[in-house]
């Protein structure tokens, strides 16, 4: 790796390390120059403002990392329902990359940036509709394969699974991980009514 692009993605990862933890715009430019030890001069050489750094960390952070984490997953099981309960256990007990008391980072982006930056809007769309349409593919997947009940909504399945891991996260982020182990138990019971009888 060149110097240029070895420094680039050290302000990436040191940047993001800073956002996930503190929040994007409770975190300053200095401060991610100061962590990641680069002058302004290199900053803004690799980076026109913050939100071009930001939308560079949901591009080449993020999305590479969910996808290996969220979406693979999904896609080598033939059976969707433990496929999607053993992810969903591991992401919420563990995955190292996501830290509880922090939640989720895509969630986060979502709930901090969109409702004021188009740019973040986009691609955070794009990354959650990805998981979603795998997730209703790999539901699809199921019924043609017997698992799942033909009468099964799957784009409803995914969304009520998907709005149900965000929440969770974020009551994570109290501190109590009970709370996964709840959610993890009523996850499994509701999957179940899923099964083809």
């Amino acid at each position: 790796m060149k110097k240029a692009a070895a420094t680039r993605l050290n302000i990436l990862q040191k940047a993001f390390e800073l956002i996930y933890a503190r929040g994007y715009q409770a975190t300053s430019i200095d401060e991610i120059i100061a962590t990641t030890q680069v002058t302004k001069g290199a900053f803004f050489y690799h980076f026109k403002n913050k939100d071009e750094m930001g939308i560079a960390i949901i591009e080449e952070i993020l999305k590479p990392t969910l996808n290996n984490s969220f979406i693979s997953p999904l896609e080598r099981d033939e059976n969707p329902i433990p496929a999607i309960y053993n992810l969903m256990r591991h992401l919420l007990t563990r995955d190292k990359f996501l830290k509880p008391e922090y939640g989720c980072p895509a969630a986060n982006f979502t709930h901090e940036m969109t409702p004021w930056n188009t740019s973040f809007s986009l691609v955070l769309n794009e990354l959650t509709e990805q998981w979603m349409q795998v997730m209703t593919r790999a539901l699809e997947r199921g019924k043609k394969l017997g698992f799942i009940s033909k009468d099964v909504n799957s784009k409803q399945v995914t969304l009520f699974v998907v709005s149900g891991y965000w929440g969770i996260r974020n009551l994570g982020k109290l501190g109590n991980k009970s709370y996964y182990i709840s959610y993890l138990k009523e996850l499994k019971n509701y999957l179940n009514t899923l099964q083809k009888i």
